[in-house]
């Protein structure tokens, strides 16, 4: 089922972030919210995971499971990288099914504590927890956030290769992104 967001209004204070915002996201699709800083890229995101209530409207065929990357990576920082994702996986998955995600977007140490891996590698850790998590919608929030070239483009292949036929909803300030993950986009624009 498509997911349909009506006549969405949301203040904090003074502020009105979003006023009358209306969206359909498609089932099985992955789409990009993308918008300047402030345009309400990450409040929409939040009311779609029902983080954050919105003042006015209606949002329509929201998933029960959902994953998420946040804009912080929300890890457990005494656990070794296969621990943090093996907290979110079913019993069928496998360490060593773990382990070659995150090899495969080059986690390599896979014994010491994350509180010990740069922000890049955190990062990593956090969306393969995602993506293996079992869901029927994942939300990412600027994922990429803090990678370098060569490592944001390998982590962007990663992640088109394994949400394919997934709900997916993830934020960017990156129109590069965008294209790179051959995703349906909305357009969001800054309020005064």
């Amino acid at each position: 089922m498509d997911i349909k967001v009506t006549g969405i209004r949301k203040s904090f204070g003074d502020k009105n972030v979003l006023d009358g915002f209306d969206a359909v996201i498609k089932e099985n699709r992955l789409t990009c919210i993308m918008g300047p800083s402030g345009c309400g890229k990450t409040t929409l995101l939040y009311m779609l995971m029902g983080l954050e209530p919105q003042d006015e409207g209606t949002i329509y065929g929201i998933p029960d499971k959902k994953s998420a990357v946040f804009q912080e990576d929300r890890l457990c920082e005494s656990f070794n990288a296969v621990s943090n994702v093996r907290m979110v996986c079913g019993k069928g998955m496998t360490d060593s099914v773990i382990a070659n995600h995150l090899q495969s977007i080059g986690i390599v140490d896979l014994t010491q504590p994350v509180r010990e891996f740069s922000g890049g590698m955190k990062r990593r850790v956090a969306i393969v927890r995602a993506i293996l998590a079992k869901s029927d919608i994942l939300f990412l929030d600027e994922p990429f956030k803090g990678l370098d070239d060569d490592t944001k483009s390998l982590v962007m292949e990663y992640v088109a290769e394994n949400t394919r036929n997934r709900t997916v909803i993830l934020v960017t300030h990156s129109l590069d992104e965008v294209r790179a993950l051959d995703c349906d986009m909305i357009l969001m624009g800054e309020k005064e």
